[in-house]
């Protein structure tokens, strides 16, 4: 094969498989040949993110020498031991030392992030070689070799999809999606965002349900990982606003001392004729009692003490300085998915043809009650609810439980984990119901069905995107019985949900015959009767809500960034305190803005949604430029360089 050259930015998903197959010079039955794949090895590398050389321990301690204040400090202690004040010499030497450890030992925790970032790598891959299925090392995948996707997996490279069958992949960490992706292997239009690119899978994200295959498009540096990875590199840290006082004062000093000192020396020397030795060591007392030795130290002490203080609270400082700088933030930008919510999916809202319930409880613990109008209800009295609830455990692949450390998980998909806590909130517990047959969840036709057999027949439970149910179903299930289909109705309860930003899957079901082993799609053309939705959402965490509270009475104003859907972001956003529910700015509304005209925007908005990590680092810095001093957070690899870029 010819030497294969693929451009530094490629928009594969704008591409058809079989264009982005023919470009990559591959074969998705037998993928590359054992030799192809060592001459693109060495062509391009290993598939691993680049290491930055690290400074000795030596030079990295002695980096915490290079400020303002320790210049003045050891300044002073050389003064000193010249005039033989040897005890104030070692005391000011001391409190450098010290100042300079602790630095050392905050900097160690926090450098860790890179490394981090680099283990989140896949270690191992399935792919084809020779037409051969083969597992192996991640950093020996190259452009154009087959990578084959299952349940657990960690996605190793960048790949262009190219088959998909059920796939869902966990992207929250760089997209902050809070619910898996369902991947496709079409191609889509130019100007689809990074947290909508459906036919893609990206380093480091899991999948989550299903099967696919992709070819690797880019490797090492050039996944997003990678891109993020170089971000965190290539941004600048901000000198924190003491610093740039202590610094600004330091050399007002510096040079007022020099001056007067000169000054003096010059004075005595030629008008009052002194002799050059008494006179020179009369210049060094002035100048040291003018050096205000104690301010860097007790400078030093005070934010030392608020460091420890911090450190009691779960808060790690990396700087001394910045923890002073906690205190004069005027905006705070925050990550939504795991940093506002708990990344925890939960059923907040059910609706059936008679009623709608409200569900209390927070995450995958099962603690919470189903409330009408206020008031707990019972499945004894709301079969419609009950048969809805029952519809969404059985129709269903995954399970919760509780981890090592006692928090409760879910193992397989977070929205089905939601629907599994909502059937323990209400006890139903129906032993007498089994499961026969599945027909699994597909996004081609969006739903999946069980066959069960209950206490009087057998019966088929159908769970999926509402929109799909309302095609396939003839009639709905109330409280007087089965009666004909509301479409009406249905549609605009959808809507309601949509715009308070929760996620809505419907349950129906249908009778069928004793005698029926299987279910197929066929079963699903007739007889099928709508029950009612389910309203899903990831609800904020209580404890930021209350900090949003606080720092709004504080005079901080909070902004949302996140690479979750816009109208998810601003239903989370009004119910915590953040903007109004209705202005909201996405990643593509943002490329469109010159830096000048972001930095107004900035003003006025506080959701920005669909964003992607370099959205992030010109919103913080579009922020920065009106004055403000601004402070990130997040939990996400996609935050770390708008993390970095803060203050």
């Amino acid at each position: 094969m010819d030497d294969l050259n693929i451009p530094e930015k490629k928009e594969w998903y704008t591409l058809s498989n079989t264009s982005v197959v023919e470009q990559l010079q591959s074969n998705p039955d037998t993928g590359l040949t054992e030799a192809e794949a060592r001459r693109r090895n060495e062509q391009y590398g290993k598939n691993e993110l680049p290491k930055k050389k690290k400074q000795s321990v030596v030079i990295r301690f002695l980096k915490h020498f290079n400020d303002i204040l320790i210049y003045i400090l050891l300044l002073a202690a050389i003064i000193t031991g010249i005039l033989g004040h040897y005890g104030d010499t070692i005391v000011i030497i001391a409190v450098a030392v010290i100042n300079a450890i602790i630095g050392f030992i905050q900097e160690n925790k926090a450098e860790k992030a890179l490394e981090d970032i680099r283990n989140m790598l896949s270690l191992n891959a399935q792919v084809i070689r020779n037409g051969e299925r083969k597992e192996i090392d991640s950093t020996e995948l190259t452009p154009g070799d087959i990578v084959l996707l299952a349940p657990g997996d960690k996605v190793p490279v960048d790949l262009r999809l190219l088959k998909t069958n059920s796939l869902k992949i966990e992207e929250a960490i760089l997209t902050g999606e809070s619910v898996p992706s369902d991947k496709e292997a079409g191609p889509l239009a130019n100007d689809t965002m990074l947290g909508d690119q459906i036919n893609m899978a990206f380093s480091s994200t899991t999948i989550t349900a299903g099967t696919g295959t992709g070819i690797v498009v880019a490797i090492g540096k050039d996944t997003e990982l990678g891109k993020i990875n170089q971000l965190i590199s290539d941004t600048e840290s901000i000198t924190t606003p003491l610093i740039k006082q202590t610094n600004k004062l330091g050399k007002t000093i510096s040079i007022a001392i020099v001056a007067i000192a000169v000054a003096v020396y010059l004075f005595g020397h030629f008008f009052r004729d002194y002799p050059d030795g008494e006179l020179l060591m009369s210049v060094i007392g002035l100048a040291v009692a003018a050096i205000p030795e104690g301010l860097p130290a007790i400078l030093s002490i005070i934010l030392a003490i608020g460091v420890q203080n911090m450190a009691k609270r779960n808060a790690i400082i990396r700087n001394l300085p910045s923890v002073e700088t906690l205190g004069s933030v005027s905006v705070i930008c925050s990550d939504k998915t795991g940093t506002l919510t708990k990344n925890e999916m939960t059923v907040k809202t059910l609706i059936t043809k008679d009623y709608e319930y409200q569900v209390t409880g927070n995450g995958y613990e099962p603690t919470g009650k189903v409330l009408l109008e206020g008031q707990p209800v019972g499945c004894d009295t709301q079969q419609v609810l009950c048969n809805l609830i029952n519809c969404f455990e059985f129709c269903n692949d995954s399970s919760i439980g509780k981890d090592a450390e006692g928090q409760w998980k879910v193992n397989g998909d977070p929205t089905e984990g939601a629907l599994l806590t909502l059937y323990n909130k209400v006890n139903l517990h129906e032993k007498a119901i089994d499961r026969i047959d599945t027909l699994p969840f597909d996004s081609s036709y969006k739903y999946m069905a069980v066959l069960v057999k209950a206490k009087k027949h057998k019966l088929i439970f159908i769970k999926g995107a509402p929109d799909r149910l309302l095609q396939i179903a003839y009639k709905e299930k109330n409280k007087e019985g089965v009666q004909q289909f509301d479409t009406t109705y249905w549609d605009a309860k959808i809507t309601e949900l949509a715009q308070r930003g929760q996620r809505t899957i419907g349950g129906a079901y249908k009778i069928v015959d004793e005698t029926k082993e299987n279910v197929t799609h066929e079963d699903l053309q007739q007889g099928v009767v709508f029950l009612g939705l389910a309203g899903i959402i990831d609800p904020p965490r209580e404890e930021a809500t209350e900090a949003i509270a606080k720092c709004k009475q504080a005079g901080i104003r909070v902004k949302m960034i996140t690479g979750d859907h816009v109208e998810t972001a601003k239903a989370i956003g009004k119910e915590m305190g953040i903007g109004d529910g209705k202005k909201a700015l996405q990643g593509k509304d943002l490329e469109r803005l010159t830096d000048n005209q972001l930095a107004e925007v900035v003003k006025d908005c506080d959701i920005f949604a669909r964003t992607s990590p370099e959205h992030k680092i010109r919103l913080v810095s579009a922020i920065q430029a009106d004055g403000d001093i601004c402070a990130m957070t997040g939990d996400g690899v996609n935050d770390a360089p708008a993390l970095k870029k803060q203050m």
